[in-house]
């Protein structure tokens, strides 16, 4: 059985408290380009999780 890590979950929630208190107001904002594209980085992220596994 192969263990798994949890880094991977422990940075995506640290991400998202963060995007979450910056759209509360309680920590500055990333930059205009992070703050609207954030999406699509988290969509490459899944397909390079995806591409590996498949290896």
């Amino acid at each position: 059985m192969r263990s798994r890590s949890l880094f991977l979950p422990l940075l995506l929630i640290g991400i998202g408290a963060y995007f979450l208190l910056s759209r509360l107001g309680w920590m500055p904002p990333l930059g205009r380009w992070l703050n609207h594209w954030w999406p699509v980085a988290l969509i490459g992220l899944g397909l390079v999780m995806l591409l590996g596994r498949l290896r």
